[in-house]
Formats: structure tokens, C-alpha cells, sequence
């Protein structure tokens, strides 16, 4: 290596350096704005003794249940503002189930967290956007808005959430009836110990567990994965609520079992007349279990439309390379297909497409500004500026079909 590669090998680590530097100043001086943010939006979320009409809206469609409107969900750390959720937009029609999926870190948990008003604060905020709840009573809540005092009264009543992980959900130190009794006792102060214990051996034998007398008397250790699942399932149940949250319901169970599980969220589904939105990276689950689908990609929504479209019909080279990513018995020895490069940083975002770099069919245009969620049918929408050509390579391939016939 002579000494003018030298000094160039030399001068490019140290911009390397300089990128992913943040010296001590900007360090306090990010900190200190963002302190000044989050007290705001604490104050807005303690409020106490607020009037329900301040936090009272109306649905743009009644028959939707959960209205995602322009939600954006920013977690302030000390490096930045991570934009975990920026600018959501999606509907839950009611008596019907939503899937969200995508890689790791696209924002499915968040956006889910922000509904339930569960996000790690004072760090995680919903900074702007609303989320419109119909609830039981026929009234229509703005979550954003909701002080977290009151959001005790809707959550777990009116919506519930399934989390990823049961063990980590149920308390090791109490029994499984105790914990199910709880919520009750949470929601409806009036109830007895023996109502109480009654509902909750009944939520166990909703979810199939056998000799639920034994269970309700049982530790979590003391069951396996399966049968947590379906306890924290029966959790969710207690207070029959319009609305379930599934987390990645079936992450940490083998094959069989996540079968029986995907076959009883469908099961509870009819039986309580409600919906489910279903978050999961495992696309072979939504398609047998999804109505409508969100594909979503770094905090962004880049497709979503009902099952059949994105499936049979994708749009995004994103939600292409997810489909082709799934592992096929007719592959042979091929080998299974992987979309390259890795998510952007979430604090410094472009203001180009952030699938741009990852994608195989990126052009000219696409170095422009973040494309818009254009409509492609009633139900169907896709953010890619490759929108125009793959429309028209879908009816040219539509009309040689139908020249076969």
C-alpha cells in the first residue's frame, strides 16, 4: 500500500468515526429538548378528573371497530428520537381479523402498545395521530387522548392483549386462578369470590384446557407452554371484550400446539363476536388466518389491502421478498430466498424510501421524496413509485390468462 492509499484508508475511517460519533454536547443537548417534550405529553397523559367528553370523537366508518389515523409513536433517548411509528394509517372492521406483519423492528409491537396505551414511558410517547375506539357502549374514544387513569377502565375491559411471551406474562408467585380472579376483581368491584372463580374456570374450559378445577389451583411453572398460552388467552377473555391484541401468539410454541392455538383465537373470534388483530412476522399464519392484511417496514405502513390481494396480487418488492423468504417443499435444491442489506438507523431516517437501498428494483424516481400510500382498488393500497409498472405488468399478465381461456 503506498502512502497516498494510506491517507485515504486513513481519512475514511476517521468520517466513519465521525458518522456514528455524538460527542457529550449534543448527547445534553438532545436530552435536555427532549425532556422539555416529554414533560408536556406526561402532563396531557396524568390529567386527573377530566371530563369523557374531552377525549370523545366519532368513527369515520361505523363499521370499523379501531381507526389508526396518521398515529405517530417516538421513543426519546439520549442518541435521538427513534420513530418507531410514523404515520400509521389503518382500519379494524369489526368482526374481522387484521394481520400486521413484517420483519423485526418494523413497528408492529409499538403500533399495538400505542392502542393499549402500554408504551415504556416517559421515554415512549404517542406524539401525534389519533386512534379511534368504538367501544361496547356505542361510544367512540380518541386513545390518544385518553389520561391514563381512565385507559384503566378501557383496557381489559374493552380491548385485551395477548402477549408474545406467557411465561413472562403470568406472575410466578401466584396461582393461575388468583391472576385470572384479579382482573375481574379489576373491572367489576361488585363481583364475589365464588362468581369470580366460577368465570374464571369457565374462561379455562373456553380455551380447552382439561380438568380446569386442577389448572385454576396450579403455578405457571407447573404447565406447559401450550397451556400458558391458552391461560394468558383465557386472561384476555375474562371480561369479554370487543377487541383482542394477538402478539405473536404462537412465537414460542412448537407446530402442533401453534395449530390448536391459531384454531381457538378463530374459535373465540365467532364466540365473542369480535376482533382480532394479529401481529406476526409468520406470513403463512396470517394467510390462514387474516381477512385484511398491513405489510409494514420501518415504521411505515408500505402496503395493506385484504388477504387475497397481497398475496395473490403484491405490489411492494418488499412484500414480494417476504412471500419469496417463505421456505417451499418444490424448491429442491434451491437455495431460500433473503431480501439483502438491513432496516435504516430508525433515529436518523432518509427522506427517500427506506426500502430503497434493499431493493432489486429501484430507479431514478425513487431517489425522490418517500412515496405516498397510493390506492390501487377499494381495499388495496401500496407505497412504491414502481406502482404504474407493476399494474401494468399484472394486466398484461391478466389478459394472457384470459387469452388462454
Amino acid at each position: 500500500m503506498n502512502i497516498l492509499e494510506s491517507i485515504k484508508t486513513k481519512l475514511a475511517r476517521k468520517k466513519a468515526r465521525e458518522v456514528h460519533y455524538i460527542s457529550k454536547a449534543t448527547i445534553k443537548q438532545t436530552a435536555k429538548e427532549n425532556s422539555i417534550i416529554i414533560k408536556t405529553l406526561e402532563k396531557k397523559n396524568n390529567r386527573r378528573n377530566v371530563p369523557e367528553e374531552e377525549y370523545l370523537t366519532k368513527m369515520r366508518d361505523p363499521n370499523n371497530i379501531v381507526e389508526f389515523d396518521d398515529l405517530h409513536a417516538y421513543f426519546f433517548t439520549d442518541a435521538g428520537v427513534v420513530k418507531a411509528v410514523d404515520g400509521v394509517s389503518f382500519d379494524i372492521p369489526k368482526k374481522s381479523i387484521v394481520g400486521v406483519v413484517g420483519e423485526s423492528g418494523c413497528g408492529k409491537s409499538v403500533t399495538s402498545l400505542a392502542l393499549m396505551k402500554l408504551l415504556q414511558s416517559p421515554q415512549g410517547q404517542i406524539y401525534s395521530g389519533e386512534i379511534r375506539y368504538a367501544s361496547k357502549t356505542g361510544k367512540c374514544y380518541n386513545i390518544a387522548d385518553v389520561p391514563k387513569i381512565d385507559m384503566n377502565k378501557i383496557r381489559g375491559n374493552e380491548m385485551s392483549m395477548i402477549f408474545q411471551e406467557p411465561m413472562t406474562s403470568l406472575n410466578p408467585v401466584f396461582r393461575i386462578g388468583e391472576q385470572i380472579d384479579e382482573v375481574l376483581f379489576l373491572h367489576y368491584p361488585d363481583i364475589t369470590k365464588e362468581d369470580a372463580k366460577l368465570k374464571s374456570i369457565a374462561m379455562l374450559k373456553l380455551v380447552g384446557i382439561a380438568m380446569p378445577d386442577k389448572i385454576y389451583s396450579a403455578y405457571p411453572h407447573e404447565l406447559s407452554g401450550g397451556m400458558r398460552q391458552r391461560v394468558v388467552i383465557a386472561m384476555a377473555l375474562a371480561c369479554d371484550p370487543n377487541l383482542i391484541i394477538a402478539d405473536e401468539p404462537t412465537t414460542a410454541l412448537d407446530v402442533t400446539i401453534q395449530a390448536q392455538i391459531l384454531d381457538l383465537l378463530r374459535e373465540i373470534k365467532d364466540k365473542i363476536d369480535g376482533s382480532i388483530m394479529l401481529i406476526t412476522h409468520d406470513l403463512g399464519v396470517i394467510a390462514e388466518m387474516a381477512d385484511f392484511v398491513v405489510v409494514m417496514y420501518a415504521g411505515r405502513i408500505i402496503e395493506k389491502g385484504t388477504a387475497s390481494e397481497i398475496f395473490k396480487k403484491p405490489m411492494h418488492p418488499y412484500t414480494v421478498g417476504l412471500q419469496k423468504s417463505i421456505p417451499a417443499l418444490n424448491l429442491g435444491d434451491e437455495r431460500l430466498y433473503t431480501i439483502p442489506g438491513t432496516v435504516p438507523n430508525p433515529i436518523n431516517m432518509p427522506n427517500y424510501c427506506y426500502f430503497r437501498d434493499r431493493c432489486n428494483r429501484r430507479f431514478e424516481k425513487c431517489n425522490g421524496a418517500y412515496p405516498a400510500l397510493l390506492q390501487v382498488s377499494p381495499t388495496h393500497s401500496v407505497a412504491c413509485y414502481l406502482y404504474d409498472e407493476i399494474k401494468t405488468e399484472l394486466e398484461k399478465k391478466d389478459g394472457e390468462k384470459i387469452a388462454k381461456k
